[in-house]
């Protein structure tokens, strides 16, 4: 396994940085998934580095793509969240219809 450097820690900076930018992420929300102590990107580094000095680039993987599961679980329980929100909000709208049209 290749030690931790300069030249792989600057491939992952700017990796982790397009990774968040396409899945419309933001430092905070990896700092929660890192448990990390800030969302500033050298203490998030420093967490990567952590888990690639325990088992390399695929420890290293194993954590990014475990957080990428995790967001798209997230995502799926919010869409389904707005879609049954309000199961009755249409027939809340017929049913004041018909009052107003019973009324008049």
């Amino acid at each position: 396994m290749t030690k931790w450097n300069k030249e792989i820690e600057e491939e992952v900076t700017l990796l982790v940085k397009d990774w968040l930018k396409q899945k419309k992420k933001t430092q905070k929300d990896l700092k929660r998934i890192l448990n990390a102590s800030s969302e500033r990107m050298p203490v998030l580094i420093e967490m990567l580095k952590l888990e690639y000095s325990a088992g390399g680039l695929a420890q290293l993987l194993k954590v990014l793509c475990a957080a990428e599961e995790y967001w798209e679980q997230d995502n799926q329980i919010k869409q389904s969240e707005e879609i049954f929100s309000d199961p009755f909000g249409q027939l809340d709208l017929l049913l004041e219809e018909l009052k107003e049209d019973c009324n008049t």
